[in-house]
């Protein structure tokens, strides 16, 4: 996925925000606050590790998608967008995951 579909989809997230619910999914879910987005995503990792197991490849990039795409919601609703990941990542590209996990418990 290029980074600019993820810039668009941010854009129509953020564009959902002041949307009526009953006429978008997403205004929906942020209507109905945080917790319903992180039980979605909950739903969607679950989902996400059950195609893996299944091991298809089709099933797994599907629910990996919903993944992505719930969390891409929950990011929106906390003033947060694809960027401030990607940016995260870029910190991290280089470094041993050991390396980075033991900066994480040192803050």
């Amino acid at each position: 996925m290029s980074d600019a579909v993820l810039k668009a989809l941010a854009a129509v997230l953020e564009s959902r925000k002041g949307a009526d619910p009953d006429s978008s999914y997403v205004a929906k879910l942020y209507d109905k606050g945080l917790d319903s987005i992180l039980k979605k995503i909950g739903e969607e990792a679950t989902e996400t590790v059950m195609a893996a197991k299944d091991g298809v490849p089709d099933k797994i990039v599907y629910e990996v998608a919903d993944l992505w795409f719930h969390t891409m919601v929950l990011l929106a609703q906390q003033g947060l967008g694809p960027d401030d990941v990607l940016k995260e990542l870029e910190r991290r590209f280089g470094l041993s995951g050991l390396e980075e996990k033991a900066s994480r418990t040192c803050q």
